[in-house]
């Protein structure tokens, strides 16, 4: 694993990792000194011989290396594993409740390519470096000791290294139980709010951490309120807004899969059908209410078609979520992207009464927070509406931004009061 391999880099190339990246790529690199296999931990020098650091070398992908440490005489080994390992673990339980969070986040974690999520006693493991990925067993050997010194003993462990990613390191797509199987309906409690987590299945690895914090951002302005909100996925904004006291919430979401899920963990949350219906999709669109009469539907629909056909019905909500999926997923579409977002902005700040609030955001890395800010200038003016800042989130802090990673920093969130 740990090489006397040399890669040697073209005069002024690696200014990335001379400002404190951890990406080397293929143009960068003069010549390669030694022998390796793809996976191994190699040298890295600058044209000059003045060492750089070491990373694990991939001749299949474009990020040639990937740095683990500048210190080019430093033993990549068990040690220096569980070194990084603790600080991560570390740095959560100071920053962000731990019950269910991010553990590890690749680059901005100082271990490029691999993601751990908690979710209670699982952990669900996501690795799309080459790499890595020949670390892997031994990475979550030495987190379970790391988790089993703070009394947390971990039940199971789930795969979901089945991005296309994968393909770029010349390894195939992969997910499934690592040692013993489970129920991988994982229930979990996040800002108060019960869910099951569906790690084989759920999108990415069952569940989306990182907007915790803005979920619990929206509760005060709930507190009465009508709420509307898209692209619910299996709900989590829609049950933050419902029992936190919004007197009504109509979520909708065009997967019925999805749909079915939230149902269930609203059910968990203490509301059910008025009907006595079951959660089972057959009653979808019918309402449901919990103790304190609080209203809850949950509805399947294209929003791109629903949002302006509501406000040509005259509907308007005093709190509008909107909380789509990644439209920008490479800098080639970004353009295409941007006229999506702006449409369905727009459309959701129409249905905002005079006076309420809208919650927006975008999680692709290329939908910068400059264009993302251009476009919901442009769909306030077009929806002739004025927008007052109440805040301008991220991403929780288990998921850490490193500014010499750009990669690291991908989710925008914004309130507004809107003002007509």
């Amino acid at each position: 694993m740990d090489t006397n391999a040399r890669i040697i880099l073209k005069k002024g190339e690696g200014r990335l990792l001379k400002s404190g990246g951890l990406w080397i790529f293929d143009n960068e690199i003069d010549r390669i000194e030694g022998s390796f296999i793809n996976g191994d931990v190699v040298k890295v020098a600058d044209f000059d011989g003045w060492p750089l650091g070491k990373g694990f070398i991939n001749m299949n992908s474009k990020i040639r290396v990937r740095v683990l440490t500048r210190n080019a005489e430093e033993t990549i080994d068990a040690s220096f594993l569980r070194r990084r390992l603790a600080a991560a673990w570390d740095y959560r339980k100071h920053t962000v409740d731990t019950s269910s969070c991010r553990v590890v986040f690749g680059e901005a974690d100082f271990l490029p390519g691999i993601t751990i999520d908690k979710y209670e006693d699982v952990l669900v493991v996501e690795s799309l470096a080459l790499g890595i990925d020949r670390m892997k067993g031994e990475i979550i050997d030495l987190l379970k000791e790391i988790l089993g010194e703070d009394g947390i003993a971990v039940r199971g462990v789930y795969e979901r290294s089945d991005a296309k990613e994968r393909l770029k390191e010349g390894m195939e797509r992969t997910s499934g139980f690592i040692g013993e199987p489970f129920d991988t309906q994982v229930p979990i409690t996040e800002n108060g709010v019960h869910y099951l987590v569906d790690v084989a299945e759920g999108q990415k690895t069952g569940f989306f951490l990182d907007q915790k914090y803005n979920r619990k951002a929206i509760q005060p302005l709930a507190i009465g309120a009508k709420v509307l909100d898209c692209f619910t996925h299996t709900g989590s904004f829609a049950l933050n807004a419902a029992t936190s006291g919004a007197a009504s919430v109509l979520a909708v979401d065009a997967s019925e899969t999805a749909l079915a899920q939230a149902e269930r963990n609203a059910e968990l949350n203490g509301f059910h059908f008025t009907s006595g219906a079951e959660a089972d999709g057959q009653f979808r669109g019918e309402e449901m209410a919990n103790e304190a009469g609080r209203n809850l539907r949950f509805q399947a629909a294209d929003l791109v078609e629903l949002l302006p056909q509501m406000e040509t019905e005259g509907e308007s909500f005093d709190l509008v979520i909107l909380d789509p999926p990644a439209f920008a997923k490479s800098r080639q579409n970004v353009k295409a992207a941007e006229k999506g977002y702006r449409k369905i902005n727009r459309a959701g700040m129409r249905l905002v009464r005079d006076g309420g609030y809208f919650a927006t955001c975008s999680c692709s890395h290329f939908m910068t927070r400059e264009l993302f800010e251009k476009m919901l200038r442009e769909a306030a003016r077009e929806a002739h509406v004025r927008l007052r800042q109440i805040e301008a989130r991220t991403q929780g802090p288990d998921h850490p931004i490193l500014w010499t990673a750009a990669e690291s920093s991908y989710l925008k969130f914004y309130i507004f009061q809107v003002i007509k």
